[in-house]
């Protein structure tokens, strides 16, 4: 038996995405800058994963830049949007709670000499728009937050964002980390005022090594990585054709997601109400969380513990972000969460593969674990 819910992590590459891999390795693997028809096959095959992804954010395609990953994304982001727009002020605004791709972003634009402020969440892991609001000032550049929190799964109020900056008569960009978010929440950045969002592949059933930002139309950016100018300047280097073609295709074939959300979250709330009954286990995710994340402490048990006998009865989930490996969870720390809490908990991710009955399994498991340890 095997039951992977360590999904917030990575997924499971969907078969739609291999196959189409496979034939960009083997057969269409020409460069799509090369001008013969090798290349402008594959020149082809670019934009129609360009396409699909933009269909998926309601956008124009020509807003839509591939990178990497969901790291690099954000860093090209946020420095690239920095870089362009230094001289209308020094602040940017995020939270204390953002993913290390933006947090140690941050960290080096502080060395910089920029005023980064670190909004304050509260118990759920949320901000206010009102705290956003009175930390805007007229040098502020930049604002950025993540759309789901990766650990709690706290859904941020992202589409209340430009109102606040406009309630503060301010020029700065908003820039929303959506990779925990996308292909789970519907998303539209335009609609929402939203100057940039990032997102990458390997969360939604894709492969590992391709992400990518929308990137409003008009909004100026610094390029990151120079070269050959390949995403028309911003992100140079020959595209990583494979992975975002499979990217592409684990796009195109996402399952209706207001339908997807609603059977998660069935399957979440049977879970919780389950393992519950199990005595000294906690909650930490809030009710109103993406139902795909549930974080949960069983007290007496040690995190990494729970993690390797889960592991042994082929049952896969985490210790918390794959980002943090081997440190306190600082997104528990900054709740407020006790830390007997925090030394036992765990983050369970599901996926539209998770069934209900995966879930039984999952605590039947913790109870034999937690009665094995506690005697």
């Amino acid at each position: 038996m095997e039951i992977y819910l360590d999904n917030s992590a990575t997924t499971k590459v969907c078969k739609e995405a291999a196959e189409a891999m496979t034939d960009m390795l083997v057969n269409n693997y020409g460069n799509p800058s090369s001008l013969h028809r090798k290349g402008v096959e594959a020149s082809m095959a670019l934009e129609k994963a360009r396409g699909n992804v933009a269909d998926a954010l309601s956008c124009s395609k020509d807003e839509i830049y591939f990178t990497t990953s969901g790291t690099t994304a954000n860093n090209t982001a946020i420095f690239g949007a920095v870089g362009a727009n230094k001289r209308k002020g020094n602040r940017i605004i995020t939270t204390s709670l953002e993913h290390p791709s933006v947090n140690e972003a941050m960290k080096r634009l502080e060395q910089q000499g920029f005023e980064v402020i670190r909004l304050k969440p509260d118990s759920k892991g949320a901000f206010s728009p009102v705290q956003l609001m009175n930390a805007i000032n007229h040098n502020t550049v930049l604002i950025s937050v993540m759309a789901v929190n990766n650990e709690i799964g706290t859904i941020n109020p992202i589409n209340q964002l430009r109102n606040a900056v406009r309630r503060a008569n301010s020029q700065a960009l908003i820039h929303v980390d959506a990779v925990q978010a996308f292909g789970k929440i519907h998303l539209n950045p335009a609609k929402s005022g939203i100057d940039l969002m990032t997102v990458s592949a390997h969360k939604i059933h894709g492969p590992k090594g391709a992400g990518a930002i929308y990137v409003r139309k008009g909004v100026n950016m610094t390029p990151c990585i120079v070269g050959g100018g390949q995403e028309k300047g911003l992100f140079s280097g020959t595209e990583a054709m494979p992975a975002i073609v499979g990217f592409g295709e684990a796009v195109k074939n996402l399952p209706d997601i207001g339908k997807e959300y609603d059977e998660i979250r069935h399957i979440r709330d049977g879970f919780i109400k389950d393992v519950t009954q199990i005595g000294g286990v906690h909650i930490n995710s809030s009710p109103d969380s993406l139902p795909y994340i549930i974080n949960m402490s069983v007290l007496g048990v040690p995190s990494q513990t729970m993690v390797n006998a889960l592991s042994e009865k082929g049952i896969y989930v985490s210790a918390g972000s794959a980002c943090k490996k081997g440190h306190r969870s600082e997104v528990l720390s900054a709740i407020g969460l006790d830390p007997k809490f925090i030394d036992s908990a765990i983050r369970i991710s599901l996926s539209r593969y998770t069934t209900a009955d995966d879930m039984k399994c999952v605590t039947a498991a913790i109870d034999s674990i937690v009665k094995r340890i506690r005697r």
